[in-house]
C-alpha cells in the first residue's frame, strides 16, 4: 500500500493500494443502486420449514442465521410487494445498531423482517461492489452520517429516504474489489482469533467444573496425579479473611507509583503515591457490586469500599483466586454480593502442593486467554485504523 500526501487536496484516501491514482467519485447511494425497504406481512403463520425468515437481530458481519419459516404461498405475496435479496446484495438493519451482511445464496428465497431491514441491490449495480459498500458503511464518515440521519427517541432508525441520500465515495470497480477483499480477509482473521478466544474461555469453564468436586462429592472428577485425599466442605465465611480498606482508599491519577484498583472489567483506574497495601502475594480483590475478581501483582490502593481485600489462612494465592472464580455468586444487580458469597458452601483441598498445581494451571490458562484477547483487540484497532485511512 502507498500513503498519499495530497489526500486533503484530492478526493483520495490517505492509504491506498499501489497502482491506483485516480480521484474517487462521490454520489448519493440511491443514484448508484436501488434500495429496498422490507414489507410487513400481516397474520403470518410460522412453520417448521419453508422460506427462511430473516430478522434484524440475525444480521452479523459474517453470516445470516435462520430459525423461523413461512409458507411459499405467503412468501410469494411478500415477493410481489418488495422482491427478495439476491446474492451479493447488502442487507442491513435499519433500527438500532446497523448490522450488516452480504447475502450469499444464489437462489434461496428469504423473507426479510418488515420495517426493520433495508437492502441495497448491489447485485444489479455495475458501479458498486457489495463488499466495498459493506465496509464503506463501517467507515467513520458514513457511520457519522447514519448516526446524524437516524430518527427516533429510544430506538434510532435509519430509513429509506436518508439511505437514498447517503453520500458514497468510491473508486473504480477493480480498486473497490481489492479494498473489499482486504477487509474481508481481515475480518476472517479477527473471526478466527475470536473463535480461539471463545474456545479457551469455554475450556476454562469446563475445567472449573471438573477440577472442583460436584455437590455432595469429596473429590473432583479431574485431578492431578499423586493426590487422593478427600476435600473439605465449609462456608466461605469460615475461611475468608477481610482486610481493612480505609487506609488504602485513593483517587487514581495519571501520576503515581502504585495501582489504584476499582471493581469491574477495567480494574486499574489510575495510580497514586503514599503508603499502599503491601502484603499482596496471597490476596484476591473482590468487587462487591460487580462480582469481579482481581489478583494484584504489586502493592496497591483501592478506589472504593466496594472492593473487598480478601485472603484465607492456608490458601495459596492463585488457588484462592481460582476457588473464588469457581464459587462466586451470579450477579444480581447492584447488590452487596459479598454477603451472598460468605454464606456459600465451597469444597477445597488442604494439600498445599495440590493447591499450587491447580492455581498454577489456571494462572497459565488465564495468561493464554489474556494474550489472545490482546491479539484480538490489536486486530480490531488495526481494522479501525484502516477504515479511517482507506476510505474518503
Amino acid at each position: 500500500m502507498a500513503k498519499i500526501d495530497d489526500s486533503v487536496k484530492k478526493k483520495v484516501p490517505e492509504l491506498r493500494f499501489k497502482g491506483f491514482t485516480d480521484e474517487w467519485e462521490q454520489r448519493k447511494l440511491g443514484d448508484l443502486a436501488e434500495i429496498k425497504d422490507s414489507a410487513r406481512i400481516p397474520n403470518i403463520k410460522w412453520q417448521k420449514e419453508g422460506v427462511p425468515y430473516l430478522r434484524s437481530s440475525d444480521l452479523s458481519s459474517e453470516h445470516i442465521k435462520d430459525g423461523l419459516f413461512l409458507s411459499l404461498a405467503d412468501y410469494m405475496k411478500y415477493d410481489k410487494i418488495t422482491g427478495s435479496p439476491k446474492k451479493g446484495d447488502l442487507i442491513f438493519a435499519s433500527g438500532g445498531a446497523i448490522g450488516l451482511a452480504i447475502y450469499k445464496h444464489d437462489s434461496l428465497p428469504i423473507y426479510v423482517q418488515g420495517g426493520s431491514i433495508l437492502y441495497v441491490k448491489t447485485s444489479k449495480c455495475e458501479n458498486l461492489d457489495g463488499l466495498f459498500l459493506k465496509y464503506s458503511f463501517a467507515s467513520p464518515k458514513v457511520k457519522k452520517y447514519i448516526r446524524n440521519a437516524s430518527t427516533g427517541t429510544s430506538l434510532k432508525h435509519f430509513v429509506l429516504k436518508p439511505a437514498n441520500a447517503l453520500p458514497i465515495s468510491y473508486p473504480d470497480l477493480i480498486e473497490q474489489e481489492k479494498i473489499g477483499s482486504f477487509f474481508k480477509q481481515l475480518d476472517d482473521i479477527i473471526a478466527l482469533h475470536q473463535r480461539k478466544l471463545d474456545l479457551l474461555k469455554e475450556q476454562k469453564k469446563g475445567y472449573l467444573q471438573k477440577m472442583f468436586p460436584k455437590n455432595g462429592e469429596k473429590v473432583p472428577e479431574l485431578r492431578f496425579a499423586g493426590f487422593a485425599d478427600d476435600w473439605e466442605e465449609r462456608k466461605f465465611k469460615d475461611i475468608l479473611k477481610t482486610h481493612s480498606f480505609r487506609s488504602y482508599l485513593a483517587d487514581g491519577s495519571d501520576d503515581g507509583k502504585y495501582e489504584v484498583i476499582q471493581q469491574g472489567n477495567n480494574p486499574i483506574v489510575g495510580y497514586s503515591d503514599g503508603e499502599p497495601f503491601t502484603d499482596y502475594k496471597d490476596i484476591t480483590l473482590f468487587g462487591d457490586h460487580t462480582v469481579s475478581l482481581y489478583n494484584p501483582q504489586s502493592p496497591f490502593f483501592i478506589a472504593t469500599d466496594g472492593v473487598k481485600i480478601l485472603s484465607a489462612d492456608n490458601f495459596e494465592g492463585d488457588y484462592l483466586y481460582t476457588t473464588l472464580e469457581r464459587y462466586k455468586p451470579a450477579p444480581q444487580g447492584y447488590k452487596r454480593h459479598f454477603t451472598i458469597l460468605k454464606n456459600k458452601d465451597l469444597c477445597f483441598t488442604r494439600n498445599v502442593e495440590e493447591q499450587k498445581q491447580i492455581g498454577s494451571f489456571f494462572k497459565q490458562l488465564d495468561n493464554t486467554i489474556t494474550l489472545h484477547q490482546r491479539k484480538l483487540d490489536l486486530l480490531k484497532e488495526q481494522k479501525k485504523g484502516f477504515l479511517q485511512k482507506m476510505f474518503v
